[in-house]
């Protein structure tokens, strides 16, 4: 810095350092990991002891809402029992913490890839790894919670396994953090409306709760390095990166609810499929669950016309 000017400050009697834009955005990046750093602190759960593991399963209940589950509305709802109905909404909800789990392990990957070697005094790498614990957590939680709902170990189809396995290797910047953004977006709709559900079996609510309140740090924390890391980015990068994300959407989207829950609940998995892909009710539920991420992704330009046909497919807009 001392070639970069004409005289020492003493010399000159400037200021030994003028704040720049830069230094302004990096003390608002500080600050905001700051408070969720504090509220962290403050409020966090233990899933090992808040959740009651021990009461066994009342399949008197719901595993989520009725009317989140793929085939509500349709003709093969209306002919199931209600008991069959429970048992489909206890395994579609253990396949969406399946694959929780799954892009769980994909999002702490990428964190840990872009904080690896950065400065760990740095408000931002310490909420980094408060976030990576935090999914941690919540894995384990998912987990424990699919296994007591009785499921099995619902996995994506392997192609989807292994275009997760090159895009936590090569997404970075806002490419990574929007789409993290966009799986905690969804689950996050879904399950406001399990936790406060009643018919929804207790333990099951109580996940909910714990995701919900944590995950609003965490998204928080997406959204603002996704505007971050846009605010460098050059047009071409933008599109492709804004193609990249609605891929990755589509990916986790089409990925929640595996098809096998329609046989471990006893449906005839052809017809249910069928229905399930056909139902309208179900699509116009996820459009309204992503109403507020797409304005978002809007208001950072990522919203092109290549995007919006997977965010089309996909049933988000």
């Amino acid at each position: 810095m001392a070639g970069s000017i004409i005289g020492s400050p003493a010399e000159t009697g400037a200021p030994s350092h003028v704040p720049s834009s830069t230094d302004s955005t990096d003390a608002a990046d500080s600050d905001v990991a700051r408070r969720l750093l504090a509220s962290s602190a403050t409020l966090s759960y233990d899933p090992a002891t808040e959740v009651d593991w021990e009461t066994p399963l009342d399949k008197d209940f719901h595993g989520a809402s009725p009317e989140w589950s793929t085939l509500y509305g349709t003709a093969y709802w209306r002919e199931l029992s209600e008991e069959l109905r429970k048992e489909l909404t206890r395994q579609e909800a253990a396949s969406v913490a399946s694959t929780g789990i799954w892009f769980e392990m994909i999002l702490q990957q990428m964190m840990l890839r872009d904080m690896y070697a950065k400065d760990p005094t740095d408000p931002r790498f310490q909420w980094a790894l408060t976030e990576i614990a935090d999914e941690c957590r919540h894995s384990i939680m998912f987990a424990r919670g699919a296994k007591k709902l009785g499921a099995p170990a619902y996995r994506p189809k392997r192609a989807v396994v292994e275009l997760g396995r090159a895009f936590k290797t090569v997404a970075f910047g806002e490419a990574a953090y929007a789409a993290i953004l966009v799986a905690e977006e969804v689950l996050d709709v879904m399950q406001r409306d399990w936790m406060r559900d009643e018919r929804v079996v207790p333990f099951v609510r109580t996940i909910n709760n714990i995701h919900v309140v944590e995950e609003s740090r965490h998204m928080k924390f997406a959204r603002d390095e996704t505007r971050k890391r846009l605010a460098k980015a050059g047009p071409v990068r933008r599109q492709i990166h804004a193609l990249v994300i609605a891929i990755a959407s589509y990916v986790i989207v089409t990925s929640m609810v595996n098809a096998d829950v329609y046989e471990h609940a006893g449906l005839d998995r052809k017809r249910a499929v069928r229905e399930a892909r056909a139902n309208e009710h179900h699509k116009s539920m996820m459009r309204a669950s992503c109403s507020g991420l797409m304005e978002f992704l809007a208001s950072c330009r990522l919203l092109t016309k290549p995007a919006l046909a997977f965010y089309k497919r996909a049933n988000l807009v």
